[in-house]
């Protein structure tokens, strides 16, 4: 589970890191003196490898039910605890 939250951490950063913007300005006088001025803004934005984002998902979706399921059996056993040291006894000391 914790190679899986690194990978899926390692995964973002990398998505989240890699975007560029990039402006370009480019600003001209003519013989009468008036200025001329145009921008370009780009974003780029990098590709995402489609296979590698369903293999982190599904290691993630496997992590998060292999830790259900561990956290169900904890509580189970935790509530049969309970149970065995909070049954009423009769009379005799015997537990029902």
């Amino acid at each position: 589970m914790k190679a899986t939250l690194i990978a899926a951490a390692a995964v973002a950063l990398v998505l989240t890191g890699a975007c560029t913007q990039k402006t370009e300005t480019e600003t001209s006088v003519d013989s009468t003196g008036t200025v001329t001025s145009t921008s370009v803004e780009s974003t780029t934005y990098p590709s995402v490898d489609t296979a590698a984002t369903a293999a982190a998902t599904a290691a993630t979706t496997d992590a998060a039910r292999d830790a259900a399921h561990a956290t169900g059996t904890a509580m189970e056993t935790a509530g049969q605890a309970i149970q065995e040291k909070t049954a009423p006894t009769d009379t005799t000391g015997t537990k029902h």
